[in-house]
């Protein structure tokens, strides 16, 4: 234990270092390097577009091509790429990005199974998060638009978070593109037989999503976007 632990220790009156870092007040701290940390990195990526999706998806299924193919597409753009860091489909995104020469981010997460960062991401634009809310919320402040790859529970997480933000006006908008219809025609159906009839969701509401089923239709989503509403895919 060092110095600086031992005075704090006594400044919290606990038993033990491990009480301490387990505090609810003292994780305010922890939260606020990654914030920190995040924002200093991030600020200077310049303008990029997320890529979303399965971390189990392997090197042999078509989607991992899909999404290397659609990440390259974008580098010769003019953007970069951020991804969650790991294996799957941020994989083969940050793979994509690295052979167009683009900006290859990854914002990776320590988890007990599946996560590790994948070698593919740019060595200064690889970070580490302990905190879900802490890293979405990099991938919501630093894109310049969403392409959601098929995946399970985090990217159906990540894509719902971006879309209430946009719809209730706590950020800006940006292109949201679900790559797959036939793997998003499901959800779509539901979305529309049940939460646009029961009233919880307004009919527009549909139109913050763009489906895509290539690299082509990826790159015309988002370059319509900005050219329909005159803004500049820049921080």
């Amino acid at each position: 234990m060092t110095d600086d632990e031992r005075r704090i220790q006594a400044k919290f009156k606990q038993k033990s270092w491990s009480d301490i870092k387990s505090n609810d007040s003292w994780a305010i701290f922890k939260i606020m390097s990654e914030f920190v940390e995040g924002f200093e990195k991030m600020s200077r990526i310049g303008p990029c577009v997320t890529i979303f999706g399965s971390a189990r998806t392997k090197k042999e299924d078509s989607t991992y091509k899909l999404a290397e193919e659609i990440a390259y597409a974008i580098t010769q753009k003019g953007y970069g790429v951020i991804t969650g860091g790991g294996p799957g489909i941020m994989e083969a995104a940050n793979k994509g990005a690295h052979l167009g020469g683009g900006t290859s981010v990854g914002l990776n997460i320590e988890l007990p199974f599946e996560q590790h960062f994948n070698p593919y991401i740019d060595s200064d634009k690889n970070l580490e998060f302990d905190y879900f809310f802490v890293r979405k919320v990099m991938f919501m402040k630093y894109s310049q638009g969403f392409v959601v790859m098929p995946g399970g529970f985090g990217t159906l997480d990540e894509m719902f978070e971006a879309l209430t933000l946009i719809q209730t006006k706590k950020i800006g908008k940006f292109p949201i593109i679900l790559v797959g219809s036939s793997f998003w025609s499901g959800l779509l159906d539901w979305i529309k037989s049940t939460l646009v009839k029961e009233g919880n969701i307004n009919v527009d509401d549909l139109d913050l999503i763009t489906i895509a089923d290539s690299p082509e239709e990826v790159l015309n989503a988002i370059e319509n976007f900005y050219e329909k509403y005159n803004l500049s895919p820049n921080f």
